[in-house]
């Protein structure tokens, strides 16, 4: 063989082996994008529930844990057989998941001050079937129990992991808080954490993810400033809400003749929401659906009333009646909050309906200048009042169906006329009551005291 032929087929076999090289990194390429879990080496779970006990007494903040063990992913644990955990030597890991997914991740305050002097009590393995986690004693009794044995034949990722861990506090009557940071252990982390206040009283909360710093029982102003915050970045975040504000302003620009609507909207969304936050409004799956298409709703008449120049002296009537159906809507978001406020429901309410208010008065004094320059210098009132009104029109109504194809999917039935549907209607019966009698307070109050300006048709053009 000559030298020449030598080197082509040595050349040729670099060549093939190249292409191999390529086509397998290239199905390994292929195989990792269609198939992420083959590039980890632990899965993370998509949802798990982390209950939670938390109890100051004495000088000793005690904190008990369960967690699922599929959270652990990471952690190398003994196992046996089929992938049995074997419990009697596994201290070390599960001291080690302790240690790095749940201690690390709390992070405990005293009167504002972090609490660094904790230690680990006992860690202990639990059946999935356990149900001692349903009281804080139950749950003491059983994390101090003699650990589980081999023969248990459990499989670690069914397992549920208890922990103790025990903080030193100068005051079991401080004002305590934490910082839970569990939001990695799952794609969706749920924590139902209970606060045992010294007096006897438990707080529960129930949140997903991180739900940043929380006061476990706070006091009135850290309730309220926390609420007023909330009210003012849900009316900031609540797009439909900013769409009927925007509709309201559109023809009424000056705050003289906006008095009487944003009066009549404040007081109308006021009385539903503390009236859905006393338990007076319907707890039915389909009502949520039926008040955002009503939102919608809402979005689209008052921008079709823009549009075809309706007289607008009374308006504040068809505000306070859609300012009724919005009280609901801040009422669900309200109702998931609730758990913040500690022991001070009606001050929470009164200071996240102040927040709603601060965010709305902060929407008007942006909105109307820029509405007056716009009117002013680059197109007709009437002409922009239209462009602008239809191109919310055209949102709101696509809002408007799919939210009523969502309120389709719900069956609704007739009710069950007993002594509960009975008290729910004496209950409405009040409600409405108290709505008429401030619906006609409202107007007593806008007949005497006219503006002095009346409010202008679109009928009526401007020069």
């Amino acid at each position: 063989m000559s030298k020449t032929v030598a080197e082509n087929r040595a050349l040729n076999l670099v060549r093939r082996l190249g292409s191999g090289f390529r086509a397998v990194s290239l199905l390994s390429l292929f195989l990792l994008v269609l198939f992420p879990s083959i590039s980890q080496a632990h899965d993370i779970p998509s949802r798990i529930t982390v209950n939670a006990f938390v109890k100051p007494e004495g000088e000793t903040l005690s904190v008990l844990l369960r967690v699922p063990m599929e959270a652990f992913g990471e952690i190398s644990f003994p196992l046996r057989g089929p992938g049995f955990l074997q419990i009697s030597e596994a201290d070390f890991a599960l001291n080690d998941a302790a240690r790095v997914y749940l201690t690390e991740s709390f992070k405990f305050y005293e009167n504002d001050v972090e609490l660094t002097d904790k230690r680990i009590e006992t860690v202990r393995v639990d059946l999935p079937s356990d149900r001692s986690f349903t009281d804080y004693e139950s749950a003491v009794a059983n994390i101090q129990s003699p650990p589980l044995d081999d023969s248990a034949n459990l499989y670690w990722r069914q397992g549920v992991l208890d922990v103790m861990v025990t903080y030193k506090i100068e005051d079991e009557n401080s004002a305590f808080s934490v910082d839970p940071k569990l939001g990695t252990l799952a794609n969706e982390t749920t924590t139902v954490l209970r606060f045992m206040v010294p007096s006897g009283a438990e707080r529960i909360f129930n949140y997903i993810g991180n739900p940043g710093l929380v006061d476990l029982d706070p006091r009135w102003h850290q309730a309220a400033f926390r609420f007023i915050a909330m009210g003012f970045q849900h009316i900031l975040e609540g797009f439909d809400h900013l769409l009927f504000l925007f509709c309201l302003v559109i023809p009424l620009r000056s705050l003289r003749n906006l008095i009487p609507v944003v009066t009549s909207f404040t007081v109308a969304h006021s009385i539903t929401l503390i009236s859905s936050a006393f338990g007076m409004a319907p707890n039915v799956l389909w009502f949520p659906p039926l008040i955002e298409t009503l939102i919608a709703l809402s979005i689209v008449y008052m921008a079709f009333e823009n549009i075809v120049g309706a007289k607008l002296e009374h308006r504040w009537i068809v505000t306070f009646g859609f300012g009724l159906i919005h009280g609901f809507g801040f009422s669900f978001l309200f109702s998931d909050t609730l758990q913040f406020a500690g022991g001070h429901l009606f001050s929470s309410l009164l200071a996240f309906n102040v927040g709603v208010e601060l965010g709305q008065l902060l929407v008007l004094l942006l909105v109307i200048p820029l509405l007056n320059v716009l009117f002013a210098r680059f197109v007709r009132e009437r002409i922009g009042t239209i462009l602008l009104s239809a191109l919310v029109a055209h949102s709101a109504w696509h809002w408007m169906i799919e939210r009523s194809a969502n309120f389709a999917e719900y069956q609704l039935q007739m009710p069950i006329f007993d002594t509960i549907f009975w008290a729910g209607l004496m209950k409405w019966a009040m409600l409405l009551i108290i709505i008429v009698a401030i619906g006609w307070g409202l107007y007593e109050l806008f007949r005497r005291f006219a503006l002095v300006e009346p409010l202008t048709s679109y009928t009526e053009t401007r020069d």
